[in-house]
């Protein structure tokens, strides 16, 4: 019962949203943030109200769940990017899958169809292909460190403390990416430190040092971007001489100069300063090439195991004509283009269509062709009457899903099977739904694409009726 806007001795239900947990009261749903898990014994003091729903932060734990296993990063609780370390990966897995269910049945009204059982990740330590890291004067120190009566640089090199855009906390070792990626990062701040550049300050827009992004390829390529805050010429050139001279792993060295208030750099000249100005990932005998802008899964593993999933349930034989909506630089579009007669790729980012091209070409397909813009513009009649109708259209949207002008598009085309490759399983219910009354959702399959966190990949095959 709720006193105070305390509950004492709850037990935490279930997960929900976000990677938050739930707490059903004879109140209404109470959400839960921070290092809990179902089956914790806690006290909770409310910190928000709104209608039926609540929300909480833990006071005191009573007792922990069976189902937590040790965490084992020492960032864990100041970093806001594996929030799931402390649960078993076994239960993970459930979990996600269950979220799946939950949306389709939900949301998109969808209850007669099997949702397979998740892939699992082989990795679920050092399986991401890019980190970006934000240099900052202004260091989060833990109530530990505040505590030990040490003295800390106000310098800080790492993540962000989760909901304060301004606070950053040093990295000492992330677990999310292989090597060299922290022997690059440790090495940059040592040297930061030592020559005095100023970090940069989020707050007034200055400094030298602001940013940096490191990419491993999985054929052993590494890139490393580094972004400065000023056009202080004297510190560009010592930061990456000593970065090209210290570091001969790094196969693509670059920096750019961004002078906004943000930190995008999509829009920003990159300048590449020693080596190519690209790494290669491979997927089967397929060679793709990443520049700075360019969009790569973060998994590289599992993207193939996404990637398998998606073309498996295109169900080609060498006759289709396929469109792939939202095709980025192609990797679906190209990955799939030998099993098809075939691919007409469409994306919004011209750079990327480049990119698109420059891989077909650089794996010898001939049978691809992408164009930029927007789909709701491209895709139409004049368009499908020039490259004909798609007899399959794979679409991998971003996390706010499809628009309805998109969908709409995508019912005119009428193709035969639609394979929805989603990043956010909610937004792709809602889209399922729009499509229900032409197309009838066949197979599921999520896959495990960011281990210890909330996220989940999915793919649904949609036959036309």
């Amino acid at each position: 019962m709720l006193k105070n806007n305390k509950y004492e001795y709850v037990e935490i239900t279930d997960f929900a949203a976000e990677g938050k947990c739930i707490f059903k009261s004879e109140d209404g749903v109470v959400f839960v943030e921070g290092n809990v898990a179902p089956g914790d014994i806690v006290d909770l003091q409310i910190v928000k109200t709104k209608k039926k729903l609540k929300e909480a932060i833990v006071t005191k734990v009573h007792s922990l769940s069976k189902l937590r296993t040790d965490p084992y990063c020492s960032h864990h609780i100041v970093c806001g990017g594996c929030k799931w370390q402390h649960i078993s990966y076994e239960h993970q897995l459930r979990f996600k899958r269950q979220q799946v269910v939950d949306h389709f049945e939900r949301i998109g009204k969808i209850k007669n169809v099997e949702i397979n059982p998740i892939v699992a990740a082989p990795k679920t330590e050092y399986y991401r292909n890019k980190l970006e890291f934000t240099f900052s004067n202004w260091r989060w120190l833990t109530r530990e460190q505040m505590d030990s009566g040490e003295q800390f640089s106000k310098n800080a090199l790492g993540f962000h403390v989760p909901k304060r855009f301004d606070k950053i906390f040093t990295v000492d070792h992330c677990h999310l990416q292989p090597d060299p990626s922290n022997t690059i990062r440790n090495s940059l701040h040592h040297f930061g430190e030592l020559k005095g550049i100023p970090y940069y300050d989020v707050r007034f827009n200055v400094g030298v040092l602001r940013n940096v992004v490191v990419r491993t390829a999985n054929s052993g390529d590494v890139m490393v971007i580094v972004q400065f805050g000023q056009q202080n010429d004297d510190a560009i050139a010592e930061v990456m001489e000593y970065m090209k001279h210290t570091h001969p792993e790094i196969t693509s060295l670059n920096y750019i100069v961004n002078l906004k208030g943000n930190d995008s750099y999509q829009d920003q000249e990159v300048i590449n300063y020693s080596g190519e100005n690209f790494i290669r990932e491979t997927m089967e005998d397929l060679t793709f090439l990443v520049g700075p802008k360019s969009f790569y899964q973060t998994n590289s593993e599992q993207a193939y195991q996404l990637f398998s999933v998606a073309r498996d349930y295109a169900g080609l034989t060498g006759n289709e004509s396929v469109y792939d909506l939202y095709t980025g630089t192609g990797t679906i579009a190209n990955f799939v283009a030998r099993q098809a007669k075939k691919v007409v790729g469409v994306e919004y980012v011209e750079a990327a269509v480049q990119d698109a091209r420059r891989n077909s070409e650089l794996n010898g397909i001939t049978n691809t062709s992408f164009f930029a813009g927007d789909m709701k513009n491209i895709v139409n009649e004049n368009f499908l009457a020039k490259h004909g109708r798609p007899d399959v259209i794979i679409t991998d949207p971003p996390r706010a899903g499809m628009d309805v002008p998109v969908v709409e598009t995508i019912l005119k085309a009428a193709p035969d099977r639609i394979v929805y490759v989603s990043c956010n399983t909610a937004t792709q219910a809602r889209d399922l739904a729009l499509m229900s009354e032409d197309y009838e959702v066949t197979r599921v399959q999520p896959v495990d694409m960011f281990p210890n966190t909330h996220h989940v990949e999915n793919v649904a095959l949609l036959v036309r009726k």
